[in-house]
């Protein structure tokens, strides 16, 4: 059998670093989960965002 314990897996939230700086109303956020034992530092990911209508970076946040 697998053992059970806590695990690496963290759920993390990936908000958009264009709409910060833009000043536009309401954010574009994103769930997802990472391993914290592959990827210790900040997680960045390409993620459409439906406001500016565009793909964007998208920076964990805390």
């Amino acid at each position: 059998m697998a053992k059970k314990g806590k695990g690496n897996r963290v759920q993390v939230i990936l908000e958009c670093t264009e709409h910060k700086e833009s000043g536009m109303p309401g954010t574009s956020r994103y769930i997802t989960t990472k391993n914290k034992k592959n990827t210790p530092g900040r997680m960045e990911l390409k993620k459409y965002n439906s406001i500016l209508k565009k793909i964007t970076l998208h920076r964990e946040i805390k």
